[in-house]
């Protein structure tokens, strides 16, 4: 029986190529083959010097290839190739589906190690100089998305916490915002609207939770929506 490879859950990071690990740029330069996710940027690409690269692009509300499938595809590399990527966005842990990858890799006996990535929460944060904690007034985060399993409610209980971070918050972010104004939030809490994270076309929206429960103008990229008093502007904030 031939000897399997091993299975490197790389994290990309928010976008840019430069926001990578030093670690896992090295595993891409080395890799015999990436399998990439949409989010994944040309630049970031091209670090990939040697590497077989197969796009299974994933993106919220668009067509895509199932889960199921990339597991398949992952074996079937890992039984190929000695050294393997599963180059995933922000990090492999959150957010990530790692879990059914994990979980059909160790299931056919097939190392693997994850490379953790910058998540696009801590990079947004980063990007608008807004920290989502503040002694004093913030001192919990939760991170949280919309998008649920088909066993799953459509609206699941938001987080009470002081900070709220939706990911994929495009389309579902007036939803959320009418629901913590329903809960008692006040009308005028900050909100803090980032797209494309890190890259060239960044785009920074700063809100009230009124404001955002009117929606938001469809967007080119993935959206992040960042809530809570901690997010108010600082007085002499540029």
């Amino acid at each position: 029986m031939a000897a399997l490879g091993k299975v490197y859950l790389v994290g990309a990071g928010p976008g840019a190529a430069d926001l990578i690990t030093v670690r896992g740029a090295r595993l891409l330069a080395q890799a015999d083959v990436v399998l990439y996710d949409a989010l994944v940027t040309p630049e970031m690409l091209e670090l990939c010097v040697r590497a077989e690269k197969i796009s299974v692009g994933k993106r919220s509300g668009q067509r895509s290839m199932a889960q199921t499938l990339i597991n398949e595809q992952l074996v079937d590399c890992a039984r190929k190739y000695a050294l393997v990527v599963r180059l995933k966005g922000g990090d492999p842990m959150l957010f990530g589906r790692a879990d059914e990858e994990l979980r059909a890799l160790e299931a056919q006996g097939i190392e693997v190690e994850v490379v953790p990535g910058i998540t696009t929460a801590v990079a947004a944060a980063a990007a608008t100089k807004q920290p989502l904690t503040k002694r004093g007034l913030a001192r919990s985060v939760a991170f949280f998305t919309s998008s649920t399993a088909p066993d799953e409610p459509d609206h699941p209980a938001l987080p009470e916490t002081d900070t709220l971070v939706q990911y994929m918050g495009g389309r579902e972010a007036a939803a959320t915002a009418e629901r913590l104004l329903a809960e008692g939030r006040r009308p005028d809490l900050p909100v803090v609207v980032v797209e494309n994270c890190s890259r060239a076309d960044e785009r920074i929206l700063r809100l009230t939770l009124t404001d955002l429960a009117r929606g938001l103008e469809p967007g080119q990229g993935p959206v992040l929506v960042m809530m809570g008093e901690a997010l108010a502007k600082r007085e002499h904030q540029v």
